[in-house]
């Protein structure tokens, strides 16, 4: 893995525009692309080709039909488990290991100094760069870097969809010291067999007072409803 040698005299602002950048585009949005765009160059951390592909990605915010984007967004990043802002879903998806990380994760925020109190679930990759944005540029990016593979699966199914949000993830990676790359992706579960409800009764007899065989009970897939305040 290749790593840049010097580290920036700061992240804080690069890693919070870039937070911002993979909100939900809303009207709130819109009318600061352009000042969050300035601000990323002043502070110089990404290189010339980073800002232009982020540059990019803003005129479509700034310009595109609102309810198109919405729906790009929603299709990008809430339908299916390879491009999840939820970071641990790539690791653990609704398995029980996801919780106990969800705390651990949570305690190392409070164990900065910071009150985790966001709409969002600690994992939240939004979540994740506010918190990183608050530590010296070195922590930052050693907490960034241990994500690292992570953060280049998502980079590299954002590439596979053809999506402009590519190069925030990209960005992510390139402050965080590290190379934006495509690794292979483990096959993805279709969306109908992970979303689907088990059926009532599944496996229960219709003759008369026959004894129901066993069936699993089946937890159905919930959706969270972002940030750290210190």
């Amino acid at each position: 893995m290749l790593k840049t040698t010097s580290t920036p005299a700061s992240l804080r602002i690069t890693l919070r525009v870039l937070a911002r950048l993979l909100d939900y585009p809303d009207a709130q949005l819109r009318p600061q692309v352009g000042e969050l765009l300035q601000a990323l160059a002043e502070e110089n951390v990404l290189g010339k080709d980073r800002l232009a592909e982020l540059h990019a990605l803003g005129r479509q915010l700034a310009q595109h039909d609102m309810y198109a984007l919405q729906e790009r967004y929603v299709e990008t990043f809430d339908r299916g488990r390879q491009t999840s802002l939820h970071l641990f879903e790539h690791i653990h998806g609704d398995s029980r290991e996801r919780g106990p990380a969800l705390l651990d994760l949570a305690q190392t925020y409070e164990k900065a100094g910071l009150l985790f109190n966001a709409p969002e679930l600690p994992d939240h990759l939004g979540v994740v760069l506010e918190f990183a944005s608050t530590q010296p540029a070195a922590l930052a990016r050693e907490f960034l870097g241990e994500m690292t593979h992570i953060l280049n699966a998502l980079f590299t199914a954002l590439l596979q969809r053809q999506s402009p949000y590519a190069s925030v993830i990209a960005a992510i990676l390139e402050a965080a010291g590290e190379k934006a790359q495509a690794v292979p992706l483990a096959p993805e579960p279709d969306m109908d067999e992970a979303w689907a409800e088990p059926e009532p009764f599944d496996g229960c007899t219709n003759q008369g007072q026959n004894r129901p065989s066993p069936q699993t009970v089946r937890k159905t897939r919930s959706q969270s409803s972002q940030g750290v305040a210190p």
